[in-house]
């Protein structure tokens, strides 16, 4: 049954960012200092070099620290990537993680999903603030963790009646089909929670991320967890090899990146982020991803790349031909494989010649998700400029909106802590530190381009109902929007389910006990519509 507002508790107090954040190397590389060098000095000799060969004597070792310094210097740092280190981190904030950990393409990450896992209120990052300050911020995040609850309880009954529906077969009274009533349920839920809420999870980088982190962890939005987190990174790798640490640089100062200085130059008064908000949001229209630019000749020049790869000439094979060779289920079996094999045939590799780019507006929890998509990157905002005290701007979830008493209810807890975070602004608080205390459902605005290759790939993942609604919405947008700049490739782009159909691999949906209940693959893309 679903968890109760009256049976969860704030804590009563808390210092500094309480709990701790806690940072443990789970897995590495041994000796990864001299084994970059022995991967530089390899370039230049005639048989391999080892670890051992640059640590032999005292000799090899001056060597070895004059190339170190030498290449990193002259920016040759490759030879760090061999290096990996795999942490856990825990008590880290839903912020920390979209502004730092996620707002870049080179680690990998498994993360504790607020979709499936019902959060704890105890499970707040609070920031480092004093008096009156603290006892507002706990105030707050108390009420929006109280509001997801409550909001757990008023969105069950229309989320039970729905699965009834696709699910006539199951009893939603059974313990396992009850939990995945409370899972949509908590699903929309979440958007009220602060973004303070803890995450953990398994983080995976390189040696070379792990020198970026450094260099930039005192840069927007959350300098203050990102240096405490990023350090303590740091120290775990110096208790294995205290030399790959001496080399990092030291983290740049907020005030001397150029993100700072911009900030500091246009937004004197909130008059700038008016502007931006209002001129943003008149050129999105009712687009949730706007198509801003592609590439004219996108389905051209990708035709003729099929037939480069093939060595055929366009009397043998015409443009359309050529499309659908490589974008067909029918005609390609890679595209329903299990694997994204987009990088590596040779023929899907042509899919890197068509480019997209989206101007995008979704909540912070949906580009949490949305920017895990790494080879569709954007341009994620500073935050502090896209938010003003007097204006709550938040995204609304399709079953709130079908919900009138979980609509009110939740404009009216959106509301509260638009006036928390003035109230917080008021007493003298950071904007960094106040910023902790919006909703995951504030609203994230941003550019994002990508190849086809990699919008193909994020299309035909999140166009599955069980993709979070969001993003499983936005690539209807965009899809709708391609489909009339290039037809013959949107023709082929749909759920997985109807790649399988397509190909003739069953199960069509590959999705297990998960599956929607929907026969999606019967469904052309401009029908497809859901609830949850």
């Amino acid at each position: 049954m679903p968890v109760t507002a009256e049976s969860r508790t704030m804590p009563a107090s808390a210092t500094g960012f309480a709990p701790e954040p806690m940072v443990r190397l789970l897995n590495s590389f041994s000796d990864p200092y001299n084994n970059a060098v022995a991967a530089a000095r390899t370039c230049y000799s005639p048989t391999v070099v080892l670890p051992e060969d640059v640590d032999r004597d005292e000799k090899s070792r001056a060597q070895r620290d004059a190339i170190a310094a030498g290449t990193y210097l002259a920016g040759h740092h490759t030879t760090l990537q061999h290096a990996t280190f795999q942490f856990v981190l825990e008590n880290v904030s839903r912020q920390f993680i979209w502004s730092f950990l996620h707002s870049h393409p080179f680690y990998n990450s498994e993360q504790v999903s607020q979709r499936y896992v019902t959060v704890s209120p105890e499970r707040l990052a609070v920031p480092p603030l004093e008096g009156r300050a603290r006892t507002l911020f706990l105030e707050s995040a108390s009420r929006s963790m109280g509001a997801y609850f409550k909001l757990i309880e008023v969105l069950t009954p229309a989320v039970r009646a729905e699965y009834v529906r696709l699910f006539p077969g199951r009893n939603p009274d059974d313990k396992k089909w009850a939990r995945a009533v409370q899972k949509k349920a908590q699903e929309v839920a979440r958007y009220v929670l602060p973004v303070a809420t803890h995450a953990h999870l398994y983080h995976t980088i390189s040696g070379l991320t792990l020198h970026r982190y450094r260099r930039l962890c005192l840069a927007f939005d959350a300098p203050f967890e990102q240096r405490q987190v990023t350090e303590k990174m740091v120290d775990e790798v110096r208790k294995i090899d205290p030399l790959f640490v001496d080399q990092m640089e030291d983290p740049l100062p907020l005030e001397k990146t150029p993100e700072y200085e911009a900030f500091a130059s246009f937004h004197k008064s909130p008059d700038a982020t008016r502007a931006f908000l209002d001129e943003f949001d008149r050129d999105l229209g009712t687009w949730t991803s706007k198509l801003v630019d592609w590439k004219a000749n996108g389905e051209a020049v990708f035709a003729q790349s099929v037939r480069t790869v093939l060595g055929i000439p366009k009397a043998r094979l015409s443009d359309d031909d050529a499309i659908n060779l490589v974008l067909d289920p029918a005609k390609n079996g890679y595209l329903s494989d299990s694997l994204n094999l987009s990088g590596h045939a040779k023929l899907l590799r042509t899919l890197a010649h068509p480019h997209f780019t989206f101007r995008k507006k979704i909540s912070h929890t949906a580009d949490s998700q949305d920017q895990r998509h790494r080879m569709t990157p954007g341009s994620r905002p500073v935050l502090s400029a896209h938010v003003l005290p007097d204006r709550p701007d938040y995204v609304t979830p399709i079953l709130i909106d079908a919900v009138p008493a979980a609509k009110a209810f939740y404009d009216e807890t959106m509301a509260a802590v638009w006036r928390d975070y003035a109230a917080l602004l008021n007493e003298g608080v950071s904007t960094e530190f106040a910023i902790y205390l919006l909703p995951n459902a504030v609203s994230i605005r941003f550019e994002e381009s990508g190849d086809l290759a990699a919008f193909h790939h994020k299309w035909t993942k999140r166009l599955c109902y069980t993709a979070q609604e969001e993003i499983w919405k936005t690539s209807q947008d965009e899809w709708r929007q391609v489909n009339t700049v290039a037809p013959r490739i949107a023709r082929h782009v749909a759920a997985p389910c109807t790649l399988r159909q397509a190909a003739g691999v069953r199960p069509f949906c590959p999705e297990g006990d998960r599956y929607c209940g929907v026969l999606v693959w019967k469904l052309a893309v401009e029908e497809y519509k859901r609830l949850i």
